[in-house]
């Protein structure tokens, strides 16, 4: 085990690693031309002002938002390399102790994680509708439900697999928005007007009316089609962590450059067809100068919106990662498929979003339909990591000018957005935010729940009980229940435990063991901390262990004390551990240790209020997804013993009882 691994976590600018960085972190906001000017331009007729509006509304968007906010300032923002709105939250939050800032970080990432839902369906669909260009009654169907059934199975091999396959894929992409958008640029290079921030306001300040409705609407509402160039915004940011924030400046210059060339590709193609309208043409697919080419263009879509449906899965699992670790979702089962850091999968979720996309897929059934529910719940999460970022602009200690004037714009500009994106709740964004709604409720009832357990919890001092557990140790009228006893608490004091685990060791059945380990996790602020410290309460009886780990470190905790035992063994701070420490297999080894675990229930003398039963409820409800405590610590289930213990948080016995000396006549 690490003693001095707090340090940050590095990832050196390379080739290879602006490769996987295109394969990893790009994917949704690099699909977002297949379908963003599609959603701007909608049933209008095609107007010079609706395009020069739309494509400079769509440059000042990614410049503003993607490049100054997230790119610029919000890397800045990691934690020892992680990133995300947990990870974020994370790292402020013993400086600003601000009781609202978890509630911030509580919507931020549940509308990201009901993001992952709708971002599969829209890019696949998107991708497999272009198919339509050869036959315009195609069933797309049960094409876009066996790309995501695949996508899903695929995400139990890592994402450093996965960044290595898709790399390649993504920089072909790339190469090819950029020059299918130059072909049509020199055709009409007029569109750099569009450049010119006065034809965005012009766009929002303008009416259009519907050719088949005769309904007219407001510019204003186009930035709801306008937000979608920007959603993968976020999802780069809760990326980070795979690739480092050094690759990603770096990718992100060309990634950039090829975006606007196609969008601008995009606007020189609708500058030849003013006076139409798009009647089901998709201007991406349209791009394309034959139909060789843009056969070629479709299956590549195709894959990029695999990939996209990637970047953002995998942003789902980081953020679910993080909120395990920071007590604000249950324990459910994490693994780690690849030895890469920061790399994880979650089975879970995946069935979760799995499910959900599923659903999307056959409720709304086009890409168009999809277009009413994206972008609501993502323009929540940005305005989320906005408040954090003004919050870790003051612990910086930036000029006070500096902030109130970048908070300001970034937050206004978001505001819009999600204003402009309310419209659509009606027309499926409804959806993306009851999900959102679940995953708050779950994160809120663990959040209250360990809340009221850890205010309520009678922690004692070892030395009360150290010479009756002294006494235990010799007493050889007692069965021996372990050579070494460990136990889990989650007192953050060195010198307490949880009075019940006394009362477990010493009355509700006597364990003897030849020593006691009292074993705590604190969990880091820093992501990738891997530390440890020992206090010895008693030579060769009675020791407590403390685990410094990082929030995205999975906890080992028999092979981490296996490794701190044979340092106190080196050391000679032990003596009496087994004789066949040092000659037997690692297997005969670890049956010296037993685990006990306990494990609190909700008891019937409580008597609580609404909200805090509720919560507990939804809590323990939700136990029977979560890991089992063998899974999450890691720990052998032969050894390991999980004792139920009652939770009373408030007794419900009120009304005193009176002695009757003779029986009553009623």
């Amino acid at each position: 085990m690490q003693t001095s691994s707090s340090g940050g976590h590095h990832h050196p600018l390379t080739f290879a690693g602006v490769l996987v960085t295109l394969g990893i972190i790009y994917g949704d906001i690099g699909t977002s031309p297949l379908y963003a000017i599609k959603a701007i331009v909608g049933p209008n007729v095609i107007t010079q002002d609706l395009v020069l509006g739309g494509i400079s509304a769509v440059f000042w968007t990614i410049t503003i938002l993607t490049s100054i906010k997230y790119v610029f300032y919000t890397l800045q923002a990691d934690n020892k390399g992680e990133g995300g709105i947990l990870s974020l939250f994370a790292l402020i939050k013993r400086k600003r102790k601000k009781s609202y800032l978890i509630f911030v970080a509580m919507v931020g990432a549940a509308m990201m994680l009901a993001d992952g839902i709708i971002t599969p369906p829209i890019s696949v669909s998107s991708a497999i509708e272009g198919l339509r260009f050869f036959k315009e009654d195609f069933n797309t169907l049960p094409f876009i439900l066996v790309v995501i059934c695949g996508i899903f199975l695929f995400q139990q091999l890592g994402t450093a697999k996965v960044g290595k396959s898709f790399g390649p894929i993504m920089l072909v992409w790339f190469g090819t928005l950029a020059i299918f958008g130059i072909l049509n640029i020199v055709k009409n290079p007029f569109i750099f007007k569009a450049l010119n921030p006065y034809y965005a306001f012009n766009l929002l300040a303008s009416f259009y009316e519907n050719p088949e409705s005769k309904v007219v609407t407001s510019g204003f509402w186009m930035l709801g089609a306008v937000f979608l160039c920007t959603t993968g915004a976020e999802a780069l940011f809760a990326d980070l962590g795979h690739v480092g924030k050094s690759n990603v400046r770096v990718s992100w210059g060309f990634v950039k450059t090829c975006l606007l060339l196609n969008y601008f590709g995009q606007g020189a193609w609708l500058i030849g067809h003013i006076g139409e309208t798009l009647n089901g043409v998709n201007p991406f697919f349209a791009l394309a100068p034959n139909e060789a080419s843009r056969i070629y263009l479709i299956i590549l879509a195709c894959l990029a919106a695999i990939i996209a449906s990637q970047a953002t899965i995998t942003g789902s699992f980081s953020i679910i990662s993080e909120a395990i670790r920071l007590n604000l979702f249950p324990k459910i089962e994490v693994k780690y498929p690849s030895d890469s850091d920061g790399q994880v999968f979650i089975p879970f979720i995946n069935t979760v979003l799995f499910i959900g996309c599923i659903a999307v897929v056959l409720t709304f059934r086009e890409s168009t339909a999809m277009e009413g529910a994206y972008g609501l719940a993502i323009a929540l999460t940005m305005m989320m990591t906005t408040i954090l970022l003004r919050e870790f602009f003051i612990v910086k200690r930036h000029h006070s000018v500096f902030i109130v004037f970048i908070t300001t714009v970034f937050l206004g500009l978001e505001f819009l957005f999600f204003l402009a994106n309310l419209v659509k709740f009606f027309h499926g964004g409804y959806v993306t935010v009851g999900i959102a709604c679940l995953f708050m409720v779950l994160m809120f009832s663990r959040y209250r729940t360990t809340r009221i357990k850890k205010a309520l919890r009678e922690f004692v001092p070892i030395n009360m009980y150290k010479d009756q557990l002294i006494e235990l140790s010799h007493d050889h009228s007692q069965e021996k229940f372990a050579t070494n006893l460990v136990f889990m608490t989650t007192s953050p004091k060195e010198d307490e435990v949880e009075n019940k685990v006394f009362y477990s060791i010493l009355h509700k059945q006597p364990k003897r063991a030849d020593n006691y380990w009292f074993v705590h996790v604190h969990v880091t602020r820093y992501p990738f901390t891997c530390e440890y410290k020992v206090d010895e309460i008693v030579k060769n009886d009675i020791y407590r262990i403390t685990f410094f780990l990082g929030f995205k470190v999975e906890e080992k905790i028999s092979q981490f004390l296996k490794q701190v035992v044979e340092d106190m063994v080196k050391r000679g701070e032990i003596t009496n551990i087994d004789s066949r420490y040092h000659l037997v297999d690692d297997e005969k080894l670890s049956g010296d240790f037993k685990f006990l675990i306990l494990e609190e229930e909700l008891s019937t003398e409580n008597d609580l209020g609404f909200w805090d039963r509720l919560a507990i409820q939804i809590n323990l409800w939700f136990k029977s997804f979560t890991a089992s405590p063998e899974k999450w610590f890691n720990i052998d289930k032969n050894l390991l013993v999980v004792e139920k213990v009652p939770l009373v948080i408030k007794s419900s016995m009120d009304q005193p009882l009176v002695r009757l000396e003779n029986k009553p006549n009623y």
